[in-house]
Order: structure tokens, then C-alpha cells, then sequence
């Protein structure tokens, strides 16, 4: 049984910092890529960064790049989320979600963090962590 946990977030004044931390149990697959995801109130869930097993690969969204950094361990079974430079518009319930994929036949596990909708497929999801950033 996979299971993912997460922790972190919190609340913290723009232009701060908070990092996420999710520790993988039970993923067997060799190709995966571990990352999260946020909902805002109102908002669709969305991807907001991720890394892959095979080759450490990464993906970042748009309003994120250059702010945030995630990276595994050598393991590869723990994701950080380093958030940096917060922004009121980076509150939401952030979620850690993993993804099976098959990088050799071009099924690459990134997909389903960095296409709108794609979420609703994710193979494994943990528990959300609350993020508010204050103006």
C-alpha cells in the first residue's frame, strides 16, 4: 500500500519562506514522480511542482518558478518543497500526490502535475497541509 505524509506548511508574512516535506511508503514502480499540488477556495486544483525517479527530472508551474525548489532524497522516497518569496496568492491546502509512469514508453509521470485536469487521474494522493500567506 502506498502512502504519502506530508508535513509542513503553516502561516507566514509575504516574501517568507515554508517548506514541505512528504515521505513515500510502498511505491514499487521504478518510474515515478513524487510532487505537489494546491487548491485555493474557488480555485481547481493545480500543479505546482514535482520530481521524477528517472533522472531527477523536474517541473515547476509558471507563478512558482524561480520561488519555490523541490528536491528528493537519495532514496528518492522524500520530497522537499522549499517555498521561498511567498506571495498571498500561494495560499491554498497544498497536497502531495505521486504518479506511476513509464518514461521509456513516453508515458512520463510529470504529465499529470503540469496538465490542468490531468489531477483527477494522480495514482496516489496524501493528506493536504494548510499554506496562508498574509499580505
Amino acid at each position: 500500500e502506498v502512502q504519502l505524509q506530508a508535513c509542513g506548511g503553516g502561516l507566514v508574512q509575504a516574501g517568507g519562506s515554508l517548506r514541505l516535506s512528504c515521505v513515500a511508503s510502498g511505491i514499487t514502480a521504478d518510474d515515478y514522480a513524487i510532487g505537489w499540488f494546491r487548491q485555493a477556495p474557488g480555485k481547481e486544483r493545480e500543479g505546482v511542482a514535482c520530481v521524477s525517479s528517472v533522472g531527477s527530472s523536474t517541473y515547476y508551474a509558471d507563478s512558482v518558478k524561480d520561488r519555490f525548489t523541490i528536491s528528493s532524497n537519495t532514496g528518492k522516497d522524500t520530497v522537499t518543497l522549499q517555498m521561498d518569496n511567498l506571495e498571498p496568492e500561494d495560499t491554498a491546502v497544498y497536497y502531495c500526490a505521486a504518479e506511476e509512469g513509464a518514461t521509456w514508453l513516453g508515458v512520463d509521470p510529470r504529465n499529470v502535475f503540469r496538465s490542468p485536469g490531468l489531477y483527477k487521474s494522480v495514482d496516489y494522493w496524501g493528506k493536504g497541509t494548510q499554506v496562508t500567506v498574509s499580505s
